[in-house]
């Protein structure tokens, strides 16, 4: 079973509480939330009354992407604002082990965020503190860029560390997804596909999101 987890950057903020709404009603797993600090990728998206916004009316988990320096000076306020998953970039933490501590006892789920450059090696000395584990497969900080086709053999590599340690780290792949890559995505080991543009810029998104649902996997 794969999950999926509409990206409300996608979303038209005019209407949000209508596309709130329409990801309820859908068979979504999850609402993906990027915070974006206009530092560490050139675009700012929004913060906490925002968030704590989404929250009131969301009746699925907020998996929260933190794509902003210092993310430790913050875990607490997003957790308190309604994030049930906090992902930080390994890129932003000098002190990883630390951070994924910190959102644990918060009582989120903690997850580490990788850029499309940075080998997943990296974190494999901590995959035992990870529950989920977000590829990057665009660079971060726009919605609507081309999926960077590299990511699968990250995907697999991932995969395998993961298995062969009997771990439960789920793998999400955030950017360029949607149902021309979706198959491959998911038959390369993926857990969770972030979907924004190819759901929220498409004339149906209840059936775009059910099409990224009906997707039989079967792993190479």
């Amino acid at each position: 079973m794969h999950y999926v987890a509409p990206s409300i950057l996608a979303a038209d903020f005019a209407f949000l509480h209508r596309d709130i709404s329409l990801v309820n009603q859908s068979q979504a797993d999850f609402f993906h939330i990027d915070i974006m600090d206009g530092v560490f990728v050139p675009n700012i998206s929004f913060g906490f009354p925002v968030l704590a916004a989404i929250k009131k009316y969301a009746e699925k988990p907020l998996d929260v992407h933190l794509m902003i320096e210092k993310p430790e000076r913050y875990i607490e306020q997003f957790r308190a604002a309604g994030a049930d998953t906090i992902s930080v970039h390994i890129e932003t933490c000098p002190h990883l082990h630390r951070t994924l501590q910190q959102i644990r006892q918060t009582g989120a789920k903690a997850g580490v965020a990788l850029n499309p450059h940075t080998p997943v090696t990296q974190i494999f000395d901590i995959l035992e503190d990870v529950d989920l584990v977000c590829l990057m497969s665009v660079n971060p900080g726009f919605g609507g860029q081309k999926f960077i086709y590299n990511t699968l053999q990250k995907i697999r590599t991932l995969k395998d560390e993961i298995i062969s340690r009997n771990l439960s780290a789920l793998i999400e792949i955030d950017g360029g997804v949607g149902l021309q890559n979706a198959q491959i995505i998911l038959n390369a080991g993926a857990d969770i596909l972030v979907a924004g543009s190819s759901v929220f810029s498409t004339s149906n998104p209840l059936l775009a999101i059910e099409q990224l649902k009906a997707i039989e996997t079967n792993m190479l």
